[in-house]
C-alpha cells in the first residue's frame, strides 16, 4: 500500500519538473566499448515560469556502464538561465522548488535544479546540485535572472 501511494505522488508531482531538450554535445574521453565519456549541453523551461529558460551542461560516464545506464556520473554541473520572453507566474512560487531533476546513477544519485526568488532585487535564482542517498556534493552552480520588463524589437 505505502509502495502504490508511492508511486502515485510521484506520478503526481513528475508533470511539473521540466524536461530537458539536449542541444549538443562533446567527447572527452574515448572509450573502446560503449559510447564515450561527454559533456552534455541540456535545456529546459521553467514550468511554473514562462519566459525562462536554462541551459545545464553537465558530464556523462560513457563506456558499457554507461551505455547500459549503470555508470554513476559525476557531481559537477554548470547552469545558465535566461529571460528569453516575457516573464509570467503559473502559480505561486516556492522558495527551494524544485524545477528539474534527472537521475545520475542507477538508483542512489540525482542532479536537480531549485529555485528561489528573491524578491528584494525582483530576481529569480536557480541553484544546480547533485545528492546522493547518503552522501551528497558540495558542487554546485548557481545563476540569476532579474525579472524585468520584455520589449519587442
Amino acid at each position: 500500500m505505502r509502495v502504490a501511494k508511492g508511486l502515485l505522488g510521484l506520478l503526481l508531482v513528475m508533470p511539473l519538473l521540466a524536461s530537458a531538450d539536449e542541444i549538443g554535445q562533446v567527447s572527452t574521453v574515448f572509450k573502446f566499448v560503449g559510447p564515450n565519456d561527454r559533456i552534455v549541453v541540456e535545456a529546459f523551461d521553467d514550468p511554473k515560469v514562462e519566459g525562462v529558460t536554462c541551459y545545464l551542461s553537465r558530464a556523462k560516464t560513457g563506456g558499457v556502464k554507461g551505455g547500459l545506464g549503470l555508470a554513476e556520473d559525476r557531481a559537477e554541473a554548470s547552469i545558465a538561465c535566461r529571460q528569453v520572453g516575457p516573464i509570467n507566474f503559473k502559480g505561486e512560487l516556492k522558495d527551494g522548488e524544485e524545477v528539474f531533476k534527472e537521475r545520475t546513477s542507477l538508483v542512489f544519485k540525482t542532479m536537480q535544479v531549485v529555485r528561489f526568488l528573491d524578491e528584494k532585487r525582483n530576481t529569480l535564482v536557480y541553484l544546480v546540485y547533485s545528492d546522493r542517498l547518503i552522501e551528497g556534493s558540495p558542487q554546485n552552480a548557481v545563476t540569476a535572472i532579474p525579472i524585468l520588463p520584455w520589449t519587442q524589437q
